[in-house]
């Protein structure tokens, strides 16, 4: 399996001068999306949990409506990349091919390939679970995250998706080199675990844009927390999706920008 971490050597300059050196750094690998031996999508991605990304990826995109709709896959290594073969239903598999696109993006494009400002746009799936979360729980959730990030700690060049509740703490996190890969690994993985996410957030690394929260809603979690800050577009569509985006979350506190029903006023929030 490829590496996915390689170990570079680097010139340090500071103020006594240039020095030799060794850094961490993430790998960035090809990795091709196949289904029933047809191209879908290539996505540059960090060479690890790779059958998360495969299974994640089917899901947020809504080529399958639940893991065992993809009867096998098999993770292939080639000389330039990595192909993840996924076999589908035949009704599952003809839908597709009415659909197929191929997909040839940078590194974390989330849309790239889309041909339709519609596909781009597409509603997110409503979440309608009142469950509440307590400040004290999404900061809990926040610093629960980085002594986890072990592949950003040894590179300090990734980003991280995890899932939180307040029975298991951080029940998964995967970390990718592109956001969107980091959350369709998240995805791929509470699938597979079979996690429910309808008592618990999603807890990012990054900032939030729209296909952050189609992903999220993809997912169903009712709570998207993160560093970052979200754009305009990404706030209307979780609004309109029924989901809670908590943004710009430091060590001092949070912002709430929709759905605050969700953030209980007292430290009191553990309601179904």
């Amino acid at each position: 399996m490829h590496d996915p971490v390689q170990h570079v050597s680097r010139q340090i300059w500071r103020e006594a001068g240039f020095s030799q050196g060794s850094r961490a750094v993430p790998e960035e690998t090809a990795v091709a999306l196949t289904y029933n031996a047809g191209s879908y999508a290539v996505m540059m991605a960090t060479p690890r949990d790779l059958e998360d990304f495969a299974v994640g990826f089917s899901l947020s995109e809504g080529i399958v409506s639940s893991a065992s709709e993809i009867t096998s896959r098999e993770v292939v290594e080639l000389d330039n990349g990595i192909e993840l073969r996924m076999w589908l239903a035949g009704e599952i598999a003809q839908r597709l091919s009415a659909r197929r696109r191929n997909i040839a993006g940078p590194t974390g494009c989330g849309l790239c390939g889309i041909d339709s400002i519609t596909q781009a746009l597409r509603p997110a799936a409503i979440v309608a679970t009142q469950r509440q979360f307590s400040p004290h729980e999404i900061m809990a959730a926040m610093q629960a995250m980085p002594p986890l990030q072990a592949l950003n700690t040894e590179t300090r060049a990734v980003h991280a998706a995890a899932f939180w509740s307040p029975a298991r703490g951080i029940a998964a996190l995967r970390e990718d080199v592109g956001r969107h890969n980091a959350l369709d690994k998240l995805a791929g993985a509470m699938a597979r675990q079979n996690i429910a996410a309808a008592n618990g957030m999603v807890v990012l690394t990054s900032r939030v844009s729209v296909e952050m929260v189609q992903k999220t809603a993809a997912i169903g979690a009712p709570v998207i927390v993160s560093v970052s800050a979200p754009t305009a577009l990404a706030i209307r569509m979780a609004e309109s999706a029924g989901i809670t985006l908590a943004a710009i979350a430091r060590s001092d506190g949070f912002e709430v920008f929709t759905h605050h029903d969700r953030i209980a006023t007292g430290e009191a929030a553990d309601v179904a």
